[in-house]
């Protein structure tokens, strides 16, 4: 580890904390994502003829939830492809 030189160092530190951070970021829109299914689909056995109006506000919370990984994911290829850290340091 000590005959690595710091480039190669803070390339390998950004891969693995992009790595972690696309693992920690995608869980918690996933989780929501599949509670807002579970409660709208309680709500359309409940209340079937209200199914439509229900599933287009499950279609648009949905989208507004997956924007969150998206932003990870944005975040993260941004670190891995044009990482910041090497043109500061270099």
């Amino acid at each position: 580890m000590s005959e690595m030189d710091s480039g190669t160092l803070i390339t390998i530190v950004t891969i693995i904390t992009a790595g972690f951070g696309i693992a920690l970021g995608t869980i918690a829109p996933a989780m929501a994502e599949g509670r807002a299914v579970a409660k709208a689909l309680e709500s359309m056995a409940r209340q079937p003829e209200s199914a439509r109006n229900i599933r287009t506000t499950l279609l648009i919370a949905m989208a507004l939830l997956e924007s969150t990984a998206i932003y990870v994911l944005l975040i993260v290829l941004i670190l891995i492809f044009a990482n910041p850290l090497l043109d500061r340091f270099f």
